[in-house]
C-alpha cells in the first residue's frame, strides 16, 4: 500500500479538508501516468499539489498485482506494456522517477515474426543506415511478404512520408482503405501493417484513422533509424508506476491521497475550486479524509481520468459539448497468462501471424517466477491480444482451448509441456477507439471553466492511447496551468502542446528533443539524471512520511482482474 504524507491541514473549518490556504494550490484528480506526470511537473515548477486517486495504488491501467497459485506467489502486470525509443515523453517520465534502467531499450530493433501456418521465422531487424534505408535489408529478407507485397509496402511507405498527420482530412479516412490505393493486399496488411498497427493503435487498419496511422508509422518507422527500437520493462509495472513514482511524488512535496474519490467539483466563493471527497471502501491511507463533509479547496484542478469519468465529474458549462466525450468509443485488450513447466519460447518476445496469437512475451524473471524454490525450469508467458473485441467476453475455458492449441501449433516445445497455471486479464475499456473521425472528439487541456484543465491519453495529444500519450497529456495540462497563473483564468490562444516559454529541455519531466542518434519512439534511452526544478523559491513541502514500500508485490489486486477456468 502506498504510504503518503501527513493529512492535509484543515480549511474552512472542515476536518480533513485542505488546500485553500495554500496560494496556487493545484488538485490533480487521478493517479495514472497522466496525473502523476502533471503533479510532478507542477511541483517542479513550485506549485503546491495534491493528487487524489480512488484506487489503493498509482499507475492507472498500467499496474501490477500479486497472484499466489502454483508454483508460488508472482507479481503480475495487468497487461503487457512496451514503449519505443521515439517515446521521448515517457522516457522523460522514467528518468524523472529514477526507473530508466529498469526498462532498457534494444540496441537495434529486432522483432522475430513467426508464421504459425508454415512454421517459418522471419525478423524485422534494422541496420545502421539512416531512415528509411535502415529497414531496406530487413524488408528484402522478410519471408512473409511476396515480391508484389514488398513493392506495395515501399510505395505506401514513401507516400506516408509525404502525409501530414495534422491534416484534418486524413482523420476522415481509414488506414486500410488508403493502403488499398497502393495495391496493398491482405497478406501485406497482416504481415506488416497490422503487425505493428494493432499493437500500437489497438485496432486493425480498416478501423483506424489514417491521421493516427500516419503519426505512428512516420514517427516510429520512417523518421529516425532507431525510433522503433523496443523498450521492455524488466520489473513489474507496479515497481515503476507505483513505487518509484510514489517516491518521486513524495520527494517533490506532492500530497497523495489514495482510496479517495472526488465525487463533485464546484466553484468556491473565492473564485477557486472545491472538490467534495469520499473515502473508498476499506481502510483509508494516512491523510485520506473521512465523512461526507470533507473536501479540498484549490486554485486549479486537473482531471486526469478516462473520458466517461471526466464527463461525469465536470460541472455544467465546463465544456461546450460534453456528450462528445461519450462518442469517443473504447477498445479492449485481452492478456492470456500461461505458465509451462519447461521453456517453450527461446526469445524474449515473439510476434505471430496466421495465428490467434499476436505477441508473446517471456515474463519469467520480471514476475519473480525464476526465483521461486518450486519453479524449476518453468516459464511464464504473456500473450498480449489487442483489438480483442470478438474475444474479450469469451469464457476462460474457451480462451484456454484456443490459445493453448495455438501455442502448441506454433511452438513445438509447448506440445509436451505441462501447463502449471492459466489465467486471463481483461481491460474492456483499455484505450479510446482510434476510428476515423475521432480527432474532433478529443479535447485539449483547456476548458471553458477558469482553472479547470483536462489530461488523459484520450485527450488531443496527437498520439494513440499509449503510455507516451498519457505522459504527454499530463505535461500539456501542467503547462496550461502554469500559463494561467495562480488563481487566474488562462488566456485565450495558449497552445498547450508547445513547450512553455522558459522551459529548459528536460524540465518538468519533459525530455530533451530527440536527436539523430536518440530518436523518438515508445521506449527508453540512456539514463539521464532527473531534471532539477526551476530556480527560485519554492514552498516547503509537508513533512515527509514513510517512503512507499519497495516490495513489488505490495499492490492490491482489484476484484475480477484475473480469471481462470472454473
Amino acid at each position: 500500500m502506498l504510504r503518503v504524507t501527513p493529512p492535509l491541514p484543515p480549511a474552512s473549518g472542515i476536518p480533513g479538508a485542505g488546500g485553500a490556504d495554500r496560494p496556487g494550490h493545484v488538485l490533480v484528480v487521478g493517479g495514472g501516468l497522466a496525473g502523476i506526470t502533471a503533479a510532478l511537473a507542477l511541483a517542479d515548477a513550485g506549485r503546491p499539489v495534491t493528487l487524489v486517486e480512488s484506487r489503493p495504488r498509482l499507475g492507472g491501467l498500467a499496474f501490477s498485482f500479486t497472484r499466489d497459485r502454483e508454483p508460488g506467489p508472482l507479481t503480475v502486470d495487468n497487461g503487457q506494456h512496451v514503449y519505443l525509443r521515439c517515446c521521448t515523453a515517457y522516457r522523460g517520465f522514467l528518468r524523472r522517477v529514477g526507473a530508466e534502467h529498469l526498462a532498457p531499450v534494444q540496441r537495434r530493433l529486432d522483432v522475430p515474426v513467426l508464421d504459425a501456418r508454415t512454421g517459418r521465422l522471419g525478423r524485422l531487424r534494422r541496420s545502421g543506415l539512416p531512415a528509411p534505408l535502415h529497414l531496406a535489408g530487413a524488408l528484402a529478407r522478410y519471408p512473409h511478404l511476396s515480391v508484389a507485397d514488398r513493392a506495395s509496402v515501399v510505395r505506401a511507405a514513401l507516400a506516408l512520408r509525404r502525409l501530414d498527420p495534422e491534416d484534418p482530412a486524413l482523420d476522415r479516412l481509414s488506414f486500410g482503405s488508403w493502403l488499398r490505393r497502393y495495391g496493398t493486399g491482405p497478406a501485406a496488411v497482416a504481415a506488416l501493417w497490422d503487425l505493428v498497427g494493432v499493437a500500437t493503435l489497438n485496432a486493425r487498419a480498416d478501423d483506424v484513422s489514417l491521421a493516427l496511422a500516419v503519426m505512428v508509422f512516420r514517427t516510429g518507422l520512417l523518421s529516425e533509424a532507431g525510433a522503433a527500437d523496443i523498450g521492455l520493462p524488466e520489473v513489474p509495472l507496479g515497481e515503476i508506476h507505483h513505487h518509484r513514482a510514489g517516491r518521486a511524488l513524495e520527494r517533490a512535496g506532492v500530497r497523495v491521497l489514495t482510496r479517495t474519490r472526488v465525487r463533485g467539483l464546484r466553484r468556491s466563493a473565492e473564485g477557486g475550486w472545491w472538490a467534495d471527497l469520499r473515502r473508498g471502501d476499506g481502510p483509508a491511507d494516512p491523510g485520506a479524509p473521512g465523512g461526507s463533509a470533507n473536501g479540498i479547496g484549490a486554485d486549479a484542478v486537473v482531471t486526469a481520468l478516462p473520458q466517461d469519468a471526466t464527463r461525469a465529474l465536470l460541472p455544467p458549462g465546463a465544456v461546450a459539448d460534453p456528450d462528445r466525450f461519450g462518442e469517443l468509443g473504447t477498445a479492449p485488450i485481452l492478456d492470456v497468462h500461461v505458465i509451462h513447466d519447461r521453456p517453450v519460447l527461446r526469445e524474449p518476445f515473439l510476434a505471430m501471424i496466421n495465428s490467434p496469437v499476436q505477441w508473446v512475451f517471456d515474463r519469467t524473471v520480471a514476475s519473480g517466477l525464476a526465483d521461486l524454490p518450486g519453479a524449476g525450469e518453468s516459464q511464464y508467458l504473456v500473450l498480449s491480444q489487442s483489438a480483442a473485441g470478438e474475444e474479450i467476453d469469451l469464457p476462460v475455458a474457451v480462451l484456454r482451448e484456443r490459445y493453448l492449441s495455438a501455442l502448441a501449433r506454433a511452438l513445438p516445445a509447448a506440445r509436451t509441456a505441462r501447463v502449471r497455471d492459466f489465467f486471463v486479464t481483461r481491460e474492456r475499456t483499455a484505450t479510446f477507439d482510434p476510428a476515423p473521425g475521432t480527432r474532433r472528439l478529443r479535447p485539449g487541456p483547456l476548458t471553458d471553466a477558469p482553472g479547470l484543465f483536462l489530461a488523459g491519453a484520450w485527450t488531443a495529444t496527437g498520439w494513440p492511447a499509449t503510455m507516451e500519450g498519457a505522459v504527454r497529456s499530463g505535461l500539456a495540462a501542467a503547462r496550461a496551468v502554469r500559463a494561467s497563473g495562480p488563481g487566474a483564468r488562462i488566456a485565450a490562444g495558449v497552445v498547450a502542446t508547445a513547450r512553455g516559454a522558459g522551459d529548459p529541455p528536460g524540465s518538468a519531466g519533459l525530455p530533451p528533443p530527440a536527436s539523430a542518434t536518440a530518436p523518438a519512439g515508445e521506449e527508453r534511452d540512456a539514463a539521464t539524471a532527473p531534471s532539477a526544478p526551476p530556480p527560485g523559491p519554492r514552498p516547503a513541502p509537508p513533512a515527509p512520511g514513510p517512503a512507499p514500500t519497495a516490495r513489488p508485490g505490495a499492490d492490491v489486486r482489484p476484484s475480477a482482474s484475473t480469471e481462470e477456468p472454473q
